[in-house]
């Protein structure tokens, strides 16, 4: 009994070393955001600040057209959240659940994407992007994004694990493949599609080498390129920057407490099935 209660106190330290290690750069960011440039950049380490500070957040709004991009990430978030959801299902759907000739040949030419750096493909989408003359657009932050092969294979494991008579009951019914898809399958994949929701919405929101790369103005791009406009080459404005994070990471934390339950859910169910 005692060697079981040291491992179990044992266990719980290394947990909330863990768990410091995890919060603390958060932590960190939060506070640094409300202090002055002299104490962020104070040897050594000032850890709390002396008052509460809010020149950072001041200069966000004054020295960039941070409601602008806030506009931007958050249509481009969407836009691509949406496209993937739509394309990733049904491409999902016909991977999982119907016959077709050559369908583990292209899923397997889907699949190799994910085994590529994505910087490999920054080139040839900047060039397809200028040849469209999007350049330095809206539209050109989300274009590229809105299929992945992730989605395709976090969903179709999910329509893999439902049982077929389902498809039967709706067939039964005078269902056509599209009423089957569209009223049967896909609520039942709901924890997939929320986890896709998630984890599409949260690359989508910190993006930073593509927008960085193919818009420049700053009233056209989103909150990471812009953000970085406050570092200088001599000096960086650390309590804007940690200010600007703050405020960016907002969104995501909040769909994270909305949709924790299926998020959790839907890994899950992914990996057992994976």
């Amino acid at each position: 009994m005692k060697l079981r209660k040291r491992g179990r106190i044992v266990v719980h330290i290394i947990l909330l070393l863990g768990l410091i290690i995890v919060v603390f750069p958060f932590i960190w960011m939060l506070l640094t955001s409300f202090k002055t440039h002299a104490e962020a950049v104070q040897v050594p380490p000032c850890i709390f600040p002396k008052h509460l500070n809010l020149e950072g957040y001041t200069k966000i709004f004054t020295e960039l057209p941070f409601l602008q991009v806030y506009c931007n990430t958050i249509i481009s978030t969407i836009v691509t959240v949406v496209a993937q959801v739509v394309l990733c299902s049904m491409a999902g759907y016909a991977f999982g659940r119907l016959e077709f000739p050559g369908k583990n040949v292209i899923f397997l030419l889907i699949l190799s994407v994910l085994m590529v750096p994505g910087q490999i493909f920054l080139v040839p989408q900047y060039l397809i992007i200028m040849h469209m003359g999007l350049l330095d657009t809206i539209a050109a932050l989300f274009l590229p994004n809105l299929f992945s092969a992730f989605g395709t294979f976090l969903l179709r494991q999910f329509f893999m694990s439902l049982p077929k008579e389902l498809e039967e009951a709706a067939v039964l019914d005078g269902c056509n493949q599209f009423q089957t898809f569209g009223k049967i399958m896909l609520p039942l994949a709901k924890p997939g599609i929320v986890s896709l929701v998630i984890f599409t919405a949260k690359f989508a929101w910190n993006d930073f080498m593509w927008p960085l790369i193919v818009n420049t103005s700053l009233d056209k791009t989103i909150l990471g390129p812009a953000l970085s406009a406050l570092q200088g080459q001599y000096t960086n404005d650390y309590t804007g920057q940690m200010a600007g994070a703050v405020l960016s990471v907002i969104p995501i934390v909040i769909l994270f407490f909305i949709f924790q339950k299926q998020f959790i859910e839907g890994v899950a169910q992914a990996g057992i099935k994976g």
